[in-house]
């Protein structure tokens, strides 16, 4: 077991210990969500029209499921690594790790080959028309190859993490974007390959795989805590598999809720527009805001990947104090930070989507930029409902982490957006407003759970 990140975690100023496990896993989302901007880019210059746009999002959903397994198998075993780490249990945390591995592995490649089978239903599912099915079938057949690394990296992401090694962690993402970004253009346009959105998926293919090459080959370094044995990787705890998938759920429920959402908003808008033309616009104006909102809110997310570590090391400690002021730092930065993209995002929306658009047609930029502004009017209250169910997941509290994390994707968005797209007859903008709506809904829940919390921890000190 590494003794110096031991120390750093539970003995180091928690405000500079935070801001340095949080740069790293900052500019690590940062670089992850830019390769989907930058695809979603580069497709809108290799198409005459913005169909092709919609195609990447009707495809997206499978991307986020697997993102949400990676993430819940990462961030589970990652609680029980960190917890066992503060306790200095080498054998459970070698343990987590082989059972993460092998869990990960089973279950995507699984998911991969029933994808592949049933490409065009599932499509169909997603919200998938004659217009665009083409262009997102090309792409999600050759995404689907890459499923199982793109996975692995995530949960080894997490993992790196719990040990406080954050800038490998950072270091493996940015190979993946930096990969992902110099293929597209050499892949998509005419000029090089040419295979236009199948190259975008062969660039991200590409560069994911490369990201997990770097990230595990380190997990097998001295350096590392991970203690990563290819000889006995059959050396796994079945006990584990359950208290992973429990504690990491609340990840998967909010990633892959996001995937449901997705498919929910494409059929609504189907439903509720005129013509399957003005259908397929909005379908890809979504799939711009969904990008740009990945884009802007990952750096939030980031920090609080930072935070996990703290949390999850000093509450196997039982350094309650440090964990106190872990939370309540992360969340004020965290408010700050969602308030500031707020704001940008009322000034800056129809400048960003004429980024995507290259043919002259305002009505999508209008229809676009007006949309993202009133999403964007409940980010300051994503605050707390980010902040406390990592917090949650990090201590192993399983049901409360998915309970929030249901929340906003679930069980308010989806009754809140029939009743404002059907019984008030609102259409295509009563699914924009749902956004805020089930953001302040669950916003001030979380905030009621964050108050909560820091009492009982303060209580616990005394």
């Amino acid at each position: 077991m590494n003794k110096r990140n031991s120390d750093m975690l539970g003995n180091m100023n928690v405000r500079k210990l935070l801001i340095k496990l949080a740069i790293p896993g900052i500019a690590a989302m940062v670089f992850n969500a830019l390769y989907n901007l930058v695809d979603t880019f580069f497709v809108a210059l290799s198409e005459a029209d913005t169909i092709a746009i919609g195609a990447l999002g009707i495809a997206y959903p499978i991307q986020m499921i697997v993102l949400g397994l990676g993430m819940m198998i990462g961030i589970g075993s990652a609680s029980v690594f960190s917890r066992a780490f503060g306790r200095g249990d080498e054998r459970s945390m070698k343990r987590a790790v082989n059972t993460a591995l092998l869990m990960n592995l089973t279950i995507t490649l699984t998911i991969a080959v029933i994808a592949y089978i049933f490409i065009e239903p599932l499509l169909r599912l997603f919200g998938a028309t004659s217009g665009n099915i083409g262009y997102a079938r090309d792409y999600l057949s050759i995404i689907l190859i890459a499923l199982v690394p793109f996975s692995l990296s995530i949960t080894f992401n997490n993992l790196t993490r719990a040990e406080g090694r954050a800038k490998v962690a950072m270091i493996s993402l940015m190979i993946g974007a930096i990969v992902n970004i110099a293929l597209d253009p050499i892949f998509i346009f005419d000029w090089g390959l040419g295979m236009g959105v199948a190259g975008a998926a062969l660039a991200t293919a590409v560069g994911k795989t490369l990201s997990f090459v770097y990230v595990f080959s380190r997990s097998l370094s001295k350096e590392s805590s991970l203690m990563v044995d290819l000889k006995r990787i059959w050396d796994i705890d079945f006990s584990m598999v359950k208290e992973i998938i429990a504690v990491g759920l609340p990840a998967f429920v909010r990633i892959a809720m996001g995937g449901v959402l997705i498919i929910i908003v494409n059929n609504l808008i189907q439903i509720h527009t005129p013509s399957e033309a003005l259908g397929e616009q909005y379908i890809s104006i979504y799939s711009v805001i969904n990008r740009l909102l990945r884009f802007s809110l990952m750096p939030g997310f980031g920090l609080v990947q930072g935070m996990q570590p703290i949390v999850g090391f000093n509450y196997g400690a039982k350094f309650y104090p440090r964990m106190r002021e872990a939370i309540r730092f992360t969340s004020g930065l965290l408010f700050v930070y969602f308030t500031v993209v707020f704001l940008i995002v009322q000034f800056a929306a129809a400048p960003l989507f004429m980024l995507f658009e290259h043919e002259g047609d305002m009505a999508f930029v209008e229809r676009g930029a007006s949309a993202f502004r009133i999403v964007a009017l409940g980010f300051s209250f994503i605050t707390f409902q980010v902040v406390m169910s990592s917090v949650y997941q990090a201590m192993g509290f399983a049901t409360r982490a998915f309970f929030l994390a249901l929340s906003r994707r679930f069980l308010v968005f989806v009754p809140v957006a029939l009743l404002l797209t059907f019984a008030f007859g609102m259409g295509v903008s009563g699914i924009w407003w749902t956004f805020v709506f089930a953001d302040v809904i669950t916003g001030s829940v979380a905030y009621l759970y964050y108050r909560g919390e820091m009492h009982s921890l303060k209580q616990k000190h005394a």
